[in-house]
């Protein structure tokens, strides 16, 4: 399962997102793109935001803490 959270510290949705798959017992990757800039810049190419956090969930990107929109990408 490929999924990739792009976060920034002090991000309390990205704090939600990162629970979430964590109860949910769902691995990721995560990238804090306030230090590694060719993770903000792929992480803006994918969604066209600059806010984050963007849940890249199997290739659907998510920009915030979408839980339903969430849940649908993982069911495909």
């Amino acid at each position: 399962m490929a999924i990739t959270v792009y976060t920034t510290p002090n991000c309390s949705w990205c704090v939600k997102v990162k629970k979430y798959l964590k109860e949910q017992h769902i691995p990721f990757k995560e990238y804090d793109v306030a230090k590694d800039k060719r993770r903000a810049e792929e992480m803006v190419r994918k969604s066209k935001q600059m806010g984050t956090p963007v849940v890249d969930v199997h290739g659907k990107i998510i920009v915030g803490f979408n839980q339903p929109e969430i849940e649908k990408a993982l069911r495909r």
